[in-house]
């Protein structure tokens, strides 16, 4: 069971998500902590690849003020994620070839260790945001209804 500490909420918004995937994500010390302590931002954040690895770019991790003094926390610091070589060349065929993008999903905890959820995915057009936007607010909508019939009076 994994435990959520961050999520991109806004991704499956702004992208048609294709495949999900998990990566390691490389941490300092200080990072540690400060995500212990909820101090983590996934919004704008992105995926890119340089010399066939991996990096997360815009997570913003917010340092402790208790933090060491010998130690000088960078919060938009680019981060290394971690996956098999074979994961990383499909990915990079993809990102390439078929004007996909990376996105981050969201961060969790996974056997104790810190584990990014990364999306390959495709822009929406502004139809497709507006047309999540009413299905979204019909669900709620529709909850509401049905709320309010089942705690409405009993009728005999």
């Amino acid at each position: 069971m994994s435990a959520l500490i961050a999520e991109n909420r806004r991704a499956r918004f702004e992208y048609h998500i294709e495949e999900q995937f998990e990566a390691g994500v490389v941490l300092e010390g200080w990072e540690v902590k400060a995500i212990r302590a909820g101090q983590v931002q996934l919004t704008d954040g992105y995926v890119v690849i340089r010399d066939g690895e991996l990096y997360l770019i815009g997570c913003r991790i917010n340092a402790l003020r208790s933090a060491s003094t010998h130690v000088h926390p960078e919060a938009d610091r680019t981060k290394k994620l971690l996956m098999h070589k074979e994961q990383i060349k499909r990915l990079v065929g993809k990102v390439e070839q078929r004007g996909f993008t990376l996105v981050p999903l969201n961060l969790h905890y996974k056997a104790g260790r810190v584990k990014a959820e990364i999306a390959l995915a495709k822009g929406k057009a502004q139809h497709d945001k507006r047309e999540t936007e009413k299905k979204r607010d019909w669900e709620r909508e529709k909850g509401r209804l049905m709320r309010h019939k089942v705690s409405g009076p009993a009728k005999d």
